[in-house]
């Protein structure tokens, strides 16, 4: 019986023998030209097919996401109200992470020698990087939201550097298929739909790759920069994601306490389940069942509040994705010796935030969209080299915390709209008969 092993698994293995390699190779003269030269490669193409669809994913799953809404005129009340919580709850996601970030500085317990060599193996990425910085910083105030709206599509779509404008347009144009007739817009809603399929295909296909790519890529890191602290900054990386993600779900109990008066004991009970299901699977949408059983049979928010709200956060929710999306960038950046100013930051949060609508809620999405997020900031994609080992357990937590999101704000909204009631199912002690504060 032939043993298959799990995608998360072939990719530690791809990591941990491309450090092997590294190490190995780094001993003999003629190692590192080696690896630069027939190792190095296939993690560039590795590179470049994320990038190659990060565009793609981003406007098949916005303007589905947007879409699928069906009618503008029937969001009335929840709709408004669920978005607009979806959305806060992204931007404080994305606001935490950039504050721990710029806080602990993972990146900046790399030596100076080693960050030197580093840069100078990625020499063009930091130059037009700089030229990037310098055009930002003569520009007007007001130029971020005059560059949001392109004269051209096609020329956006071109670079990933214009992640924004793309975003811009795909809500723009998902907004103009929900106002038309339905019958008109049906056979571009539905080229949409299967173009959106195509490309979590071709995501799937990518990822199947990523052991290859991850053995290629930091078997490259450790011949160009072979330093220990190196690794001591990643691990200062995943602890800063942890807390971040962590600070994430307790503010989703104290929201779902403070609106809500039920208890911290009370969610935490009976959304866990789900929480479980999505650290194993690294899928809102596969958890996506389970977490409309948890919400409505024993967090006692009624069905029609559920399944409304609950949908719309698998696709537009992704507060754990955003926030380490966030932390990733600037720590790649502090890697390479870059400091982003409040500005560019600011624009990290706007790319995060928009960027996690168009998130697909599958393992790997999340990846391709941080290329999106550093393209924005001019970081070098090389850089994904340094977190890609770290970078499935994180992914397995990130939608634990997507879930919860998606279940606090159901709670959130059901509250507001008189669609919160008792559970159906008592999972809890029975000295707690509702587990809530009057």
């Amino acid at each position: 019986m032939k043993l298959k092993l799990a995608l998360h698994w072939r990719i530690l293995i791809g990591m941990a023998l491309g450090v092997l390699m590294g190490l190995i190779l780094s001993n003999f003269d003629w190692g590192k030209g080696f690896v630069q030269d027939w190792i190095k490669p296939f993690g560039k193409i590795f590179i470049n097919a994320l990038k190659l669809i990060a565009i793609p994913l981003i406007l098949a799953a916005l303007i589905k996401g947007v879409s699928d809404l069906k009618d503008i005129s029937k969001l009335s009340k929840m709709g408004g109200r669920t978005i607009g919580i979806y959305l806060t709850t992204t931007i404080m996601a994305v606001s935490i992470g950039l504050f721990l970030v710029n806080l602990i500085k993972p990146g900046s317990s790399i030596s100076e020698s080693t960050r030197t060599e580093m840069v100078s193996n990625y020499s063009q990425s930091t130059e037009t990087y700089k030229e990037t910085a310098k055009q930002q910083k003569e520009a007007g105030p007001l130029k971020p939201l005059e560059d949001l709206v392109t004269d051209n599509i096609f020329a956006s779509a071109t670079s990933n550097r214009n992640m924004l404008q793309v975003i811009f347009f795909a809500i723009f144009f998902g907004i103009g298929l929900i106002l038309i007739p339905e019958e008109t817009g049906r056979t571009v809603k539905h080229f949409f739909d299967g173009f959106n399929e195509v490309i979590l295909k071709m995501v799937d296909l990518i990822m199947l790759a990523a052991p290859y790519g991850v053995f290629a890529l930091l078997a490259a890191i450790v011949v160009e920069a072979p330093s220990a602290d190196l690794f001591k900054a990643l691990g200062w990386y995943s602890t800063t994601v942890v807390i971040g993600l962590l600070v994430m779900i307790a503010i989703y109990t104290l929201l779902v306490f403070i609106f809500t008066k039920r208890t911290p004991r009370f969610f935490i009970n009976g959304i866990s389940p789900a929480q479980l299901l999505a650290f194993s699977t690294s899928s809102s949408a596969a958890t996506l069942p389970v977490t409309m059983e948890r919400v409505t049979e024993h967090l006692g928010v009624e069905e029609e509040a559920a399944s409304f709200v609950l949908p719309i956060g698998a696709t537009i929710n992704m507060d754990g994705t955003s926030l380490y999306q966030a932390v990733a960038a600037v720590f790649i950046a502090q890697a390479f010796g870059m400091d982003l100013d409040f500005s560019t930051q600011l624009g990290i949060i706007a790319t995060a935030t928009l960027a996690s609508i168009g998130s697909a809620a599958v393992p790997g999405a999340g990846m391709v969209m941080l290329v999106g997020v550093m393209g924005y900031a001019g970081i070098p994609e090389a850089g994904l080299a340094l977190i890609f080992a770290v970078d499935r357990p994180l992914d397995m937590l990130r939608t634990s915390v997507n879930v919860t999101g998606d279940g606090a704000v159901s709670m959130l909204v059901a509250k507001s709209v008189g669609k919160l009631g008792e559970p159906h199912v008592k999972n809890w002690d029975d000295n707690y008969p509702l587990n809530k504060v009057e």
